[in-house]
């Protein structure tokens, strides 16, 4: 036992760092979560696992936050192995199982319990520990392990079998610093790129690089550039604006002072042969052995098959078409993936072909009559010149024969497998049995590798997905849910975006956004697309081809080249011939077009781009597919937010009295009004101030019991009530009664009103004379000269609750300097905690604004209220200052 515990204690895994957080049993804390641990993924360099360990967290913190209603505890510790990550809530219930009882399936749709199947499927360990006052669920995701570098040294060949260069080969040698910025561009790099040290040096390497962007799949330039030893392909963006396809080779060293840096060296990808490390070959077999003992030559892909398979799809493919080439003694070579239907073949690897033009293009399986229009057999062309179109692919290339093969599982098609030559009758069927043997050995370890691409992808095409949702939730807000698709499709699925919108079935689509990854390029992209008929709105679901944006550049930038060599309209062109050039290499790649699509209507297209001769794969497609079908039900949510808010306020705006407030002669007047809630004009409160006669003039606030339409049913009442019998010559009282009778006809409409309302008439004297009714209101105050502060009205009932009323109105006389305040019960009843403003602190606040002006009066008011209470304000306010100025003195 003693052994036993000691070997368990020596294989414990070592923590290398820890992170932990603690998240609030809100909704928006899941979103938070998951930034949460993809950013501390990221930093740990786990990139590999960055995706499950996103949708693992997702689920569980969602079962702690959501449905058990507690806090969320999230640690993350990385050890030598892999990572762990563990999700702690505090509600440990546990079930217990009870005897003999049946076994309960949870299903897959069911909410909770969902992160524990999930847990189950993706993770490498997974457990759940109870505590007295936790539940701790936990998994374990490993790293996949990595071979850093290689040495090997190949026969002595003679001359003509050597790999073909240029006489004057350029090396170009970049050296990029802890940052990511480019340090060092030597003599070559200036060649091949057509850039000056001056102005690449001190800038990211990203600015230059075109890397792939596969969600799911591949390392990411960032990454690549941390790895102690890196080679692979991508591109360099020239001067010019177009990408020169490379082959690099990245070495991570540091100085004698432990800065550490990265030196990338980088040919022509046609030049890689300079760079490229051969495989490592392995011991060989007793087998091999064997054979090689008797003379029997060895085929280079049973060399292939016996090596360890690379970690990535990618590899596997780019290394079988290189020996495919070097077996028949070809100049090209390429494979292709059939898509998941088996109806189109996918181009992934090349050598030899412009591969940057060819990556991931799309041929039809069965592209003609005969076994020679099939991929699903062998096919030999001894002369591409005699039959035009054979092999679209070739179109252009310079190749003359070719061998095809297909790859087949389990007799179900995966792939095609093409050896080329530029010579004419270069291969037979003695060649093509070669390589379908080949082929044939190659097969399984393709597919193998294709569904582990696919699963990758897959999982982080859910985790992009569970992001994409959160974000499109979180907003209502028509312009912002368009950025947010164009933000979320760049560079992450596309180069570029842009989203046309239609406001109804006999509207032309809008141009609304446009995005591209370089900022440069979206005002010459903006551009293009304005003088482009839009594509048309259909309904069919699935992306389309749209050739109009390619077209159009290509077009603009053969005039640019025309006019700039005088060969054209002598008239000076509106933007010099590098924008246009630089903007046709931008969108001169495939174009798709998806349809948005809400409650059966095409409310727009979301149009997705790549640079010159790029093509979508199929896997971004129904991704990009399925992120339109949620992007669409976004944008209609904000659109029809978006009209009900404008109805809304329009209405409420109709309640509010008419800008500007007429001006009374010899009085200030000053009125502040604050709605509660997020996007209310109105509430319950309401003001007005208008003029009755030559002379008179009549001013009203009031608060209306409740809210809702009910409430600004009678708040419109009222307000036009009191115009109305105002100027048809009633008095306060009698227009009060008449009013309440009003409110009552409502019957179950109807809701109480407390009112204050008055008539005023500035005196020649320079003082005013005031005829007040308080219904049920706040009492006014009034502001004397000398400071003392007293109400200017008694209370009388409010209105909206009895029948017969008897009112009556008081005289109140504003000698100069006096100041009347009115307010609503929102000012008086402002709450911090179980203090209440009141009547007593609205009154000590009055009495500092001695000698100030109505509208000083009035914002001194609402900053004492403001600053009442921490909260914001929960019940409407309304603030109406009136003051009679001092006479000037003499």
């Amino acid at each position: 036992m003693g052994e036993q515990i000691t070997d368990t204690r020596m294989r414990r895994p070592v923590i290398t760092a820890r992170a932990a957080a603690t998240f609030e049993p809100v909704g928006r804390s899941v979103a938070t979560a998951r930034a949460f641990v993809r950013d501390t993924l990221q930093g740990w360099g786990c990139a590999d696992i960055v995706d499950d360990a996103v949708v693992l967290t997702s689920e569980l913190v969602t079962n702690a936050v959501v449905h058990a209603g507690t806090a969320a505890d999230v640690l993350c510790l990385r050890n030598d192995g892999g990572v762990r990550i563990s999700v702690a809530d505090r509600y440990p219930e546990r079930e217990i199982p009870l005897q003999n009882a049946g076994q309960v399936v949870v299903h897959p749709d069911r909410e909770g319990g969902r992160g524990l199947l999930l847990c189950g499927a993706l993770a490498t360990r997974w457990g759940v520990e109870y505590t007295a006052a936790q539940k701790h669920v936990w998994f374990q995701l490993d790293l996949p392990e990595r071979p850093a570098g290689t040495r090997s040294a190949g026969p002595a060949l003679p001359v003509d079998a050597l790999p073909v260069a240029e006489t004057r080969v350029r090396v170009a040698v970049i050296q990029i610093d802890r940052g990511g910025c480019i340090s060092f561009w030597n003599e070559d790099a200036q060649d091949l790129f057509a850039y000056d040290p001056e102005q690449v040096i001190g800038k990211p390497l990203t600015d230059f690089a075109a890397w792939p962007h596969t969600p799911g799949t591949g390392t990411g330039i960032v990454e690549a550039l941390q790895l102690s030893r890196w080679e692979g392909s991508y591109g360099i963006r020239g001067s010019d604006g177009r990408v020169v396809p490379v082959y690099a080779s990245h070495l991570r060293v540091r100085d004698a002072d432990g800065e550490a840096s990265t030196v990338c060296l980088l040919v022509r990808d046609h030049e890689r042969a300079i760079l490229q490390s051969p495989q490592r070959t392995p011991v060989p077999d007793s087998a091999t052995q064997a054979a090689q003992s008797e003379g029997r030559s060895s085929d280079p892909f049973e060399v292939f098959i016996g090596s360890p398979a690379p970690d990535d799809l990618d590899g596997l493919l780019q290394r079988t078409v290189e020996r495919a080439r070097d077996m028949l003694d070809g100049d090209a070579a390429y494979l292709l993936l059939a898509t998941d239907d088996e109806t189109e073949l996918e181009v992934r690897a090349s050598t030899g072909l412009p591969s940057a033009r060819q990556r991931f293009a799309r041929v039809p399986v069965e592209a003609g009559s005969g076994r020679y229009g099939s991929a699903r057999m062998p096919a030999v062309h001894e002369d591409l010149t005699a039959v035009p179109g054979a092999v679209p692919l070739l179109s252009g290339t310079g190749m003359r024969s070719v061998v095809t093969v297909p790859l087949k599982v389990e007799g179900r098609l995966t792939g095609s497998l093409g050896v080329a030559a530029e010579g004419a009758g270069r291969y037979t069927n003695e060649e093509a049995l070669r390589l379908q043997f080949a082929a044939d050995r190659i097969a399984l370890a393709v597919e193998r590798a294709r569904l582990t691409e696919l699963e990758k992808l897959r999982r982080g095409s859910l985790s992009f997905l569970v992001e994409a949702s959160d974000l499109l939730a979180g907003t209502l807000d028509r312009d912002q849910t368009l950025a947010l698709m164009a933000q979320m499709t760049v560079p992450t699925l596309a180069t570029w975006c842009a989203v046309y919108t239609v406001a109804d079935q006999t509207s032309e689509p809008e141009l609304s956004y446009v995005l591209h990854e370089d900022e440069d390029r979206i005002d010459g992209l903006k551009t293009l697309l304005m003088k482009v008929d839009p594509p048309e709105p259909v309904p069919t679901p699935g992306a389309r081809v749209w050739t109009a944006p390619s077209d159009a550049a290509h077009d603009a930038a053969l005039r640019t080249s025309m006019r700039s060599l005088g060969l054209g309209n002598s008239a000076r062109p509106s933007t010099g011939p590098g924008a246009t050039l630089a903007t046709a290499s931008a969108v001169g790649g495939e174009t798709v077009v998806l349809p948005l699509v809400a409650r059966n209507r095409v409310i727009g297209m979301l149009t997705l781009g790549k640079p010159t001769e790029e093509h979508f794969r199929q896997e971004i497609l129904e991704l990009a597919e399925d992120l339109s079908r949620r992007a669409a039900l976004a944008l209609d949510n904000a659109r029809l937010y978006s009209e009900r808010t404008a109805i809304s306020q329009s209405l409420q705006r109709s309640l509010l009295p008419p800008e500007p407030l007429p001006d009374v002669p010899g009085v200030e007047v000053e009125v502040i009004y604050r709605a509660a809630g997020e996007g209310n004009e109105v509430g319950g409160d309401f003001y007005d101030l208008f003029p009755i006669r030559d002379g008179a003039y009549g001013f009203a606030i009031g608060d209306v019991c409740g809210t809702g339409p009910e409430a600004a049913a009678v708040t419109g009442l009222a307000r036009h009530a009191l115009r109305l019998l105002a100027r048809e010559g009633f008095g306060g009282p009698a227009v009060l009664e008449r009013l309440n009778a009003a409110i009552l006809d409502e019957g179950s409409r109807s809701r109480f009103l407390t009112l204050l309302y008055g008539e005023l008439w500035p005196q020649e004297d320079g003082s005013a004379l005031l005829k007040v009714v308080c219904a049920g209101h706040p009492l006014p105050l009034r502001l004397r000269q000398d400071g003392s502060v007293e109400p200017a009205a008694e209370p009388q009932p409010l209105l909206g609750v009895m029948d017969d009323l008897e009112l009556y109105e008081q005289n109140v006389t504003l000698d100069p300097g006096d100041v009347l305040l009115c307010v609503t019960d929102g000012v008086t009843e402002r709450r911090e905690g179980t203090r209440m403003l009141g009547d007593d602190g609205l009154t000590d606040v009055l009495t500092t604004c001695t000698g100030l002006t109505a509208g000083a009066v009035a914002a001194r008011v609402l900053r004492a209220v403001e600053r009442f209470a921490a909260e914001p304000a929960s019940d409407d306010m309304a603030i109406l200052a009136m003051r009679v100025p001092e006479a000037p003195a003499s």
